[in-house]
């Protein structure tokens, strides 16, 4: 999918690119699988502001997507290919043999009429959901389940794909995007082939008010504020004080790591993820 460039009428539409969408097939969604999507502007349940910088943005309504891939050797054909703005991938929808429509996220080099399944008889191919028991070793996958029926939670944003490195026992060895090497049993399901809209790396926002757009606020820094409000505010100029960078309550971040110790599943990680 190529990149659009827009002309330099200002600083904004000179450094930002955009999507043609020359591979969307269909602008209005299917209204059975649409549902309302409200905005919390960062408070939680209890109304309490939890998540910082973020409020406003573009009405958005949720689509819903099919991470289970329950219905077992019923050919789907792929009747279009969609934008969905709560995510970065496109979503294709399915209808199938028995009528029932779906959506789920559109792999690489899917058309529409293609026809996909799921289920431990299904082709390799790009688009079918098996169990990891029997893909091939080295195949790329994506929407990969972490624990048996809990529907795929692993691999799931544009143009990333996980690799199937070899299967030991009852479980698989699998890289993800990330580096990281994992433990995954292998009646876990997966789905071929790489997840499609790969050029979305390269998006560059260009503006702030396009940042808007996505729902979230401008950002200022610790050290630009007063000491009352942060820990690295305050200072006769640009100053941290020679303090390790902190959150707003004193908490160590960039590079302290915060997953907790002797956590559950630390022992279905063989390899830990590459440090950038």
């Amino acid at each position: 999918m190529p990149l659009k460039i827009y002309r330099p009428t200002s600083p904004g539409r000179r450094q930002m690119t955009g999507y043609d969408f020359s591979e969307i097939t269909k602008k209005k969604p299917e209204k059975s699988l649409l549902r309302k999507l409200s905005k919390s502007g960062g408070h939680n349940v209890n109304g309490r502001y939890t998540a910082r910088r973020k409020s406003g943005g573009h009405k958005r309504r949720y689509r819903i997507i099919d991470f289970t891939r329950e219905k077992y050797n019923i050919p789907a054909k792929v009747i279009a290919i969609e934008y969905d703005p709560n995510r970065s991938a496109r979503i294709a929808l399915l209808q199938y043999a028995d009528g029932a429509k779906r959506y789920i996220v559109a792999p690489d080099k899917i058309k529409v009429g293609s026809i996909l399944t799921s289920g431990p008889e299904s082709d390799i191919q790009p688009g079918n959901a098996l169990p990891l028991r029997k893909i091939p070793t080295g195949e790329m996958i994506h929407n990969i389940e972490l624990r048996l029926g809990q529907a795929a939670r692993l691999v799931r944003a544009a143009g990333s794909n996980a690799q199937l490195l070899a299967k030991e026992g009852e479980y698989a060895h699998v890289r993800l995007p990330s580096g990281e090497v994992r433990l995954i049993h292998l009646d876990c399901k997966a789905t071929i082939g790489q997840i499609g809209n790969t050029e979305h790396e390269n998006i560059t926002i260009g503006k702030a008010g396009r940042h808007r757009w996505m729902g979230f606020k401008p950002r200022s820094r610790g050290v630009a504020k007063n000491p009352v409000d942060h820990p690295l505010g305050g200072g006769e100029g640009r100053t941290s004080g020679g303090r390790h960078p902190v959150t707003p309550w004193g908490v160590p971040t960039k590079g302290y790591k915060t997953r907790k110790k002797n956590k559950t599943s630390d022992r279905q990680i063989i390899r830990r993820r590459k440090i950038k």
